[in-house]
């Protein structure tokens, strides 16, 4: 299973519930001046299902998340083919364990693509309903590929307007609490050298016109040293606008500690920066799944 394989669609009626617009400071419950617990990691700490522990069924998977010290998951539609029964042990693992779903991914449609922006609010109403039942607040979304018919500059204008319009439809929504955010990640081009949106500069610039709280770009980490490098001065400009980050060595995509970036420094960089937001390790274990985990969650309490 690879975290780009995109879900069908999830159901047929859309979520229409709506409470009050929130201010900015609503999305992120966590914050707060210092940390109230010293044993607890300096920011939220998660893990990229689909990277770890695959082959396994589901609620074996959180409780092997579990074990390795991880309180959130992050999700890529694993849900799109479970009923009542399944939504219900889902439920029950997470409670039982205290795991709570932090993200999820999944979308067919791209903000990216000007003729498809109906259908993408039409399918982000359908994602709401699995993702209220699974008390999961975030929805990351992707550009998609390069549309050969239209300058860049009119992509990069229609991946605004999407995400505007986008914006509008989620403006006030909750989930367990918390509103609905909606994440923009950008690919590397050695991952998809077709994708339009690969430098976390240009997505920075279209979450910043966007000028919405509840729409956030997700800075993974691990892309963006492959496509532009510069990773700490982007931590340093755009902490605003950061709502998730991704975690991954280059080359390879394995743990922190394995390749060239130098993740000591960028997690220091995040607790002398205040970042409260989730930090999620989306790497593929060079040994054991667990031991790695727990390695990676060792460096980020090591910058404390």
């Amino acid at each position: 299973m690879n975290r780009r394989t995109f879900t069908k669609a999830l159901a047929t009626a859309a979520f229409a519930a709506a409470v009050p617009s929130l201010p900015a400071s609503a999305l992120n419950p966590s914050d707060s001046p210092q940390r109230k617990d010293p044993s607890a990691p300096p920011f939220p700490l998660s893990v990229m299902l689909w990277t770890v522990f695959t082959g396994k069924p589901f609620e074996e998977r959180l409780a092997k998340v579990a074990e390795a010290g991880y309180t959130n998951v992050e999700l890529v539609g694993e849900y799109k083919d479970w009923g009542g029964p399944e939504f219900s042990k889902a439920n029950a693992a997470k409670k039982r364990l205290g795991i709570s779903f932090d993200a999820t991914a999944g979308l067919e449609n791209f903000v990216g693509n000007p003729a498809t922006t109906d259908d993408l609010l039409d399918e982000l109403g359908r994602a709401l309903i699995p993702m209220d039942a699974i008390d999961c607040p975030a929805m990351i979304v992707l550009s998609g590929n390069v549309i050969p018919s239209l300058t860049r500059e009119a992509q990069h204008a229609a991946c605004i307007n999407s995400l505007k319009r986008a914006a509008a439809f989620v403006d006030g929504r909750e989930i367990a609490g918390q509103p609905v955010r909606l994440l923009l990640e950008c690919i590397d081009p050695e991952e998809n050298p077709k994708c339009f949106l690969q430098s976390a500069s240009e997505a920075l610039e279209i979450v910043r016109a966007v000028n919405h709280p509840q729409v956030q770009f997700l800075y993974d980490i691990y892309h963006e040293q492959i496509a532009e490098g510069n990773l700490i001065e982007k931590l340093e400009k755009n902490m605003d606008l950061i709502g998730l980050i991704h975690v991954a060595d280059v080359p390879g995509r394995h743990e922190p500690g394995t390749g060239e970036i130098n993740y000591t420094n960028i997690f220091r960089k995040l607790v002398q920066l205040n970042y409260k937001r989730t930090v999620a390790m989306e790497f593929k274990p060079s040994a054991d799944s667990v031991t790695a985990l727990r390695a990676a969650k060792a460096m980020v309490m090591g910058a404390v």
